[in-house]
């Protein structure tokens, strides 16, 4: 443990220039004195470092010092991966190692890469949460990525929309999507997906488990994802838009702008037609009406009259 702080002290002061021993002890959760006690066994070490009392005073290196010692450890190369995703790393437990893997990137690199790495870092920032949307808790999010890293076995208590039901399950793989956590995991003989938000309960079991040889989980991720909204919108409504409501739509989700993108090219009133899909008309209706007298409903012809009917209806009670 020790070795392992005085690496981490190492690094950060080559990354920092200068750190006050109260700094360090607060970055390391130990005392002040401890602190002292590492920076005379990295002195005792070799390593040039000093200090300078009073105001504006830490610890630095000698200038022009670099350490080569910037082995990854097992948690490190862990979260390798995490490194840009702050708190998605913290959520899933490996916020501390993917801080410390950073840092140790940082310092295998020569001063001009290291200060534009940080620059870049510093510049652009990954923000996974839609808009008006606040992420859910998921308490055992922690838990459920150390078994899938661990490859080890779950049991779970989950809630979906239609049942509460206990499963055991491989946990394959973790899916971030849209501020959201998806569990992939094979249970009952089959793949499923599981929003970690709706799991209730957790226990990690003794048992391990391999993976399918074949499996890979962004393949999977993405026939799943495309096979679901075929099943979610089976339906398929041509409309003729203006440019305005072609914006309007393209709202709707991303099934909407996949849509407008085969869209064809505008008619003379600078009106396109698109093939919208649908999951019920009773679901679209309202959807579409939202949309205004910037759309003109071609087919279904039960789709254009639910909307006529609800276009009615507002404006019955609107006069009342």
């Amino acid at each position: 443990m020790r070795a392992s702080r005085l690496l981490s002290i190492l690094i950060l002061l080559q990354l920092r220039q200068r750190l006050t021993a109260e700094t360090l002890a607060e970055e390391f959760e130990v005392s002040v004195r401890t602190i002292y006690r590492d920076i005379d066994a990295l002195s005792a070490a070799g390593i040039p470092v000093y200090g300078d009392r009073g105001p504006g005073g830490g610890f630095q290196l000698l200038d022009g010092y670099r350490t080569k010692l910037t082995g990854l450890d097992p948690d490190e190369a862990e979260a390798m991966l995490l490194i840009g995703l702050p708190q998605e790393a913290q959520a899933m437990g490996l916020g501390s190692a993917a801080t410390r893997a950073r840092n140790k990137l940082l310092a295998a690199l020569p001063t001009a890469g290291s200060d534009e790495a940080n620059r870049i870092a510093g510049r652009f920032h990954l923000d996974t949460i839609d808009w008006y949307r606040a992420a859910r808790p998921t308490p055992f999010l922690a838990r459920v990525a150390r078994a899938v890293l661990d490859r080890q076995r779950l049991a779970m208590t989950y809630e979906s929309w239609n049942a509460t039901r206990q499963w055991e399950v491989d946990p394959y793989g973790l899916v971030l999507k849209a501020g959201n956590w998806y569990l992939v995991a094979r249970g009952s003989d089959r793949i499923s997906t599981f929003n970690v938000a709706d799991i209730n309960q957790l226990e990690l079991l003794p048992e391990h488990f391999d993976p399918t040889a074949d499996f890979d989980l962004a393949s999977w991720w993405g026939q799943s994802t495309r096979d679901f909204e075929t099943r979610l919108r089976p339906g398929t409504a041509r409309l003729r838009a203006s440019a305005v409501g072609i914006q309007r739509i393209r709202l709707l989700g991303t099934f909407a702008g996949e849509a407008i993108a085969k869209a064809g090219p505008p008619d003379e009133e600078g009106w396109r037609e698109i093939e919208l899909p649908l999951e019920t008309i009773d679901s679209a209706a309202p959807m579409l009406l939202g949309i205004g007298p910037e759309i003109d409903i071609v087919e279904p012809s039960d789709l254009r009259q639910a909307v006529s009917s609800l276009a009615k209806q507002v404006v019955e009670r609107l006069k009342g």
